[in-house]
């Protein structure tokens, strides 16, 4: 049984509250307890950063303080929201990098009694703990129900592999360890070359035609290269592909209507739980047509007839064309 110390952030609380529920019971699937860091506060999301510096690191920095003061085991710091494991591990990293950030963040730390030595906490990201701590060949003995015919686009954001602090777990612009992951669950995994760019974040909030032009990329992106389903790993990246595909389309007199899913509900589908305990149907593009393409056994690959080894290589087209005439 492998022990972390666990921030949920507010997103778990609140609107990705599936992610939480399929991701604890997944864990116990994998042998994974998750201890969850007593009294933790907000991260302050992106913006708080941006507005005043030091009270920012502050409120990041306490979190930081609570897990190395309760620590679980060694310095692992585990979090799902991707936000949320970048400003921990932000954070981390600046205060050992300033001597004079560090001295004003526990200047203010040290009024609620709290002090923070930078690298005592090693912050981690959920899928790096799945696919590094716990490893592929756990995951594959923990199927029960390989997801065989279900086509799955691997979403990661733009923030779990970049900027590089402390290392990365995957390459930061062509990230490949989910896309292992499904494919150890028995999907079939897309091309999905967008895999790594930004949904837009608060854009939606700022800028709502530039939020809805970089949605409409990935969205367009996965449904050209056939996808029946998107698999996120962070909240924000999930509440904007799945709760702004109605206004896309309005604006772009697009009809998408692929459902979009956390990496552990489909693990936990393949792990034998059922739809209702992963929550699935409480999105909004409701994921359970998609679902519904999950075949018994693994699907034949189709057979492509052999080029002619005399003919030069045409476009399909032109094919078409030669065929007719040959038939006049």
């Amino acid at each position: 049984m492998q022990t972390y110390s666990y921030y949920p952030g507010c997103a778990l609380e609140r609107n990705a509250a599936v992610y939480h529920d399929s991701l604890m019971a997944v864990a116990e699937s994998l042998d994974l307890t998750f201890t969850e860091v007593a009294d933790w506060n907000c991260c302050g999301a992106t913006e708080y950063i941006t507005i005043d510096l030091i009270p920012a690191y502050a409120l990041v920095g306490r979190n930081l303080a609570l897990a190395a003061e309760q620590n679980c085991n060694g310095r692992s710091l585990v979090a799902p929201c991707s936000a949320c494991f970048l400003n921990l591990k932000k954070a981390d990293h600046y205060l050992a990098q300033s001597p004079e950030l560090n001295r004003k963040v526990n200047q203010a730390l040290a009024a609620g009694g709290l002090h923070y030595e930078p690298g005592s906490v090693h912050v981690k990201h959920l899928l790096e703990i799945i696919t590094e701590d716990v490893g592929f060949e756990k995951v594959a003995r923990a199927v029960k129900r390989p997801l065989f015919g279900l086509k799955i686009a691997p979403y990661y954001g733009c923030l779990i592999v970049r900027p590089v602090f402390d290392g990365t777990f995957d390459d930061a612009e062509q990230p490949t360890s989910m896309d292992t992951l499904m494919r150890t669950i028995g999907a079939e995994v897309v091309d999905f070359p967008a895999k790594a760019q930004c949904c837009g974040g608060h854009m939606t909030q700022i800028s709502e035609a530039v939020a809805l032009h970089l949605i409409h990329q990935l969205l367009k992106n996965a449904v050209d290269h056939g996808a029946d389903v998107i698999a996120a790993i962070c909240p924000m990246c999930q509440l904007n592909l799945d709760a702004y595909q109605d206004a896309v389309n309005k604006h772009y007199g697009t009809n998408f209507h692929i459902p979009i899913l956390y990496f552990t509900q489909l693990l936990g589908l393949a792990f034998g739980f059922g739809e209702a305990t992963m929550g699935i149907g409480q999105e909004l593009v409701d994921a359970r047509p998609a679902l519904a393409n999950i075949q018994v056994k693994p699907l034949k690959p189709v057979k492509r007839k052999r080029p002619s080894k005399t003919e030069l290589p045409m476009p399909p087209k032109l094919q078409e064309v030669r065929s007719c005439l040959k038939n006049e």
